[in-house]
């Protein structure tokens, strides 16, 4: 299922849709959005540098860690970083997010920040402003690919300090006018869902084509571990948890899937349900007062009905009953007029329309206006 995820944004947008949209929602029981937010971004990077992918290349926008740390990471998932430069461009919003470094440094109090976190465009300093932020995104994709029709996509570590400094409307703004650009391909973020109102994480779903919720892989109802007696289940939390998945298909369908996941020296490792777990899922589904299946004497039943085609070109006439005379005296004109056709058809090779009046009242086909008579 993380395969289909990134599949969906590896595939990309179809032209003139808005790029696929993925949100990744952690919390406090189960912190473990950052381990699938570089699994997926080690995963997209792969088929960019593989060629793969619909973008050529990617824009990291980076929040929570310094631009070294992501190109540290890569390199140790077996990402060739060598050539960086040509398909990966980091906006640092880590370093001095809203400025502060600078003034000092402007003011003399503190040293200049070190070179690699003042490397040209790729710093950000004040992440209040989103249009700003919208625009040094854009021009370093575009660095990336060019001004032509090929895209890239975008990766935000976090939206969490976003809306720290900014509404969740300007926020909404940012990801929406990202995701309607035609040079943008697939967009993703992170999302601690626990520190703001659920109407925050309900807008970001609203917007996003897929929307994977991070849980703990034993809660009760109430949303505390269950059996917490047993510290071998409690153990079982922190390393162990359930990705839940929904996808929202362009017919306007929902898919929802669910996969177990186990996290080990930081590296994400995903595996399908339990048996006990696949009947949870399949509890999910809707309830109807109705089956969806057949049993096995209601296929039968349905085998034995003779549809209406199967029984023509058998040299039996085909009797219509045209619903308005008995049926007895349906079949008998039917007979007759099945069999004259019958005999015109073996004298010619001509197919011939013949039409009987239901009555002597019914008036004959003309171009007078039945309606002449009437003064409107």
């Amino acid at each position: 299922m993380a395969e289909s995820i990134c599949r969906a944004l590896r595939d990309g947008a179809l032209e003139g849709e808005h790029a696929p949209a993925l949100t990744i929602r952690d919390s406090l029981a189960s912190p473990f959005g950052f381990d699938v937010f570089t699994h997926v971004l080690t995963q997209l990077s792969s088929n960019i540098l593989a060629g793969k992918s619909q973008s050529g290349g990617l824009v990291l926008v980076a929040f929570t860690r310094s631009p070294s740390f992501y190109m540290r990471l890569l390199k140790t998932r077996g990402i060739d970083v060598a050539s960086s430069r040509k398909w990966i461009q980091i906006l640092d919003c880590y370093t001095d997010p809203l400025g502060w470094k600078d003034r000092l440094v402007d003011s003399g109090n503190i040293t200049p920040l070190s070179k690699e976190a003042s490397t040209g465009e790729s710093l950000c300093k004040n992440i209040k402003d989103m249009a700003k932020l919208f625009s040094s995104i854009i021009e370093l994709g575009k660095g990336l690919v060019g001004q032509g029709k090929v895209r890239f996509c975008v990766a935000i570590d976090t939206v969490n300090e976003m809306l720290r400094h900014a509404s969740i409307s300007s926020v909404s703004g940012l990801i929406s006018n990202l995701r309607s650009n035609d040079q943008v391909s697939s967009i993703f973020w992170l999302l601690h869902s626990d520190l703001h109102e659920d109407r925050v994480a309900a807008i970001l779903g609203y917007m996003s084509s897929i929307v994977a919720s991070i849980e703990p892989l034993n809660q009760s109802a109430n949303g505390q571990i269950c059996n917490s007696e047993n510290l071998s289940l409690l153990e079982r939390n922190y390393w162990k948890g359930k990705l839940h998945v929904r996808f929202k298909r362009r017919n306007g369908r929902v898919r929802v899937m669910q996969e177990e996941f186990d996290v080990e020296q930081s590296v994400i490792n995903f595996t399908s349900l339990s048996s006990g777990d696949e009947l949870i899922n399949r509890n999910l589904l809707p309830k109807v007062q109705f089956s969806l299946q057949l049993s096995e004497k209601e296929q039968n039943d349905r085998a034995k009905v003779v549809l209406p085609f199967e029984h023509q070109g058998n040299g039996k006439p085909i009797h219509i009953y045209d619903g308005r005379r008995s049926l007895e005296d349906s079949h008998n004109e039917a007979t007759s007029v099945s069999t004259g056709i019958l005999q015109t058809l073996e004298n010619s090779s001509k197919g011939e329309i013949i039409y009987l009046r239901d009555s002597d009242d019914e008036r004959p086909d003309s171009d007078e206006d039945p309606d002449d008579d009437l003064d409107i």
